[in-house]
């Protein structure tokens, strides 16, 4: 950022959708929208030419994807995705996204993000995203995020007592609730840490700092007692691998 001003790249298919960005950052003294992209491949471009300071971007692009191109960049950009499609949630915040925007949002959502911006260009010892995006491949997740009505809301990994599969999307039971993401079992259990969170059986995970006990239940399987009340009953193969695990 040089001068105070904030150099913008906008990354969106729909000219509707680029005029409306461009509607709400009128009035924004402090930011300078210096380029525009239709595609992703045009945004790769764009964005690892013109080193701008923020990326508005949307996930569904013709040729890449938003999350694609968030990979592909060399720049490091600040990220706000924008989308209709909250399932992409989860992986935007993955890829050190500030923000998520899901459409149709009004001024009063625009600004609180623009807010976020300005708050992170403060320097401070966190990485910036193209860092965390690095970081996200080789590490476990900390925090997991959910949709609540309007809200996008942060489940610490610490506060996840089981995960249960509900068709195409995981729904997580917290110590704030009960919360559905829009991303498979298999695929979310791959971003947690792995000694922490055993899958016990096809469409059960559990957090082991949260198991109370394992009780027989018949002559193969365990049932899996966890501390807040909550049991589920563990496969052969499961029962098989926790009891080797206590031996």
């Amino acid at each position: 950022m040089s001068a105070g001003t904030l150099r913008a790249v906008i990354a969106e298919d729909e000219p509707h959708a680029r005029r409306n960005l461009h509607g709400y950052l009128e009035g924004v003294a402090w930011v300078q929208v210096i380029g525009e992209a239709g595609h992703g491949l045009e945004a790769v471009r764009l964005v690892d030419r013109l080193e701008p300071d923020l990326l508005f971007l949307d996930v569904r692009l013709p040729e890449l994807n938003g999350l694609e191109v968030a990979k592909r960049i060399r720049a490091e950009p600040e990220i706000v995705f924008t989308t209709a499609y909250d399932r992409y949630a989860l992986a935007a915040f993955e890829l050190g996204a500030l923000d998520y925007l899901l459409k149709p949002f009004g001024a009063d959502r625009f600004a609180a993000a623009l807010e976020r911006v300005r708050r992170r260009l403060v320097p401070t010892d966190l990485p910036r995203a193209g860092e965390r995006t690095r970081l996200a491949c080789s590490e476990p997740v900390r925090r997991l995020f959910a949709r609540q009505g309007e809200r996008i809301v942060p489940i610490p990994v610490d506060s996840i007592r089981r995960l249960q599969a509900a068709g195409d999307y995981a729904e997580v039971h917290a110590s704030a609730g009960t919360f559905l993401l829009h991303v498979s079992l298999a695929e979310l259990l791959q971003r947690l840490d792995a000694e922490r969170f055993q899958q016990v059986h096809r469409s059960h995970v559990v957090n082991l700092d949260y198991v109370k006990e394992l009780r027989p239940f018949d002559e193969r399987r365990l049932l899996v007692v966890l501390r807040d009340g909550g049991e589920v009953l563990a496969s052969r193969s499961a029962s098989e691998r926790l009891r080797r695990s206590v031996r």
